[in-house]
């Protein structure tokens, strides 16, 4: 980013898409830097606790699954 520049602020799907890639674990040293510059604290927050409760959804339904076979 160039000096002169104000860094702009990221939507929040692309909050969900960095916590989404943090989920597992893959992100590029660039995309982290600019991740950290543009991206709103509450909609990492936000995205982090949305992610959690999918994640938790999938679990419980692939137990429920597996439980009724």
């Amino acid at each position: 980013m160039k000096p002169d520049q104000a860094p702009r602020k990221a939507s929040f799907l692309a909050s969900m898409k960095a916590v989404l890639w943090s989920f597992f674990g893959v992100r590029k040293r660039r995309d982290y830097e600019d991740d950290a510059v543009n991206l709103n604290p509450f909609h990492v927050i936000l995205a982090a606790l949305l992610g959690l409760a999918m994640f938790i959804g999938v679990l419980l339904l692939l137990v429920r699954i597996a439980v009724s076979q």
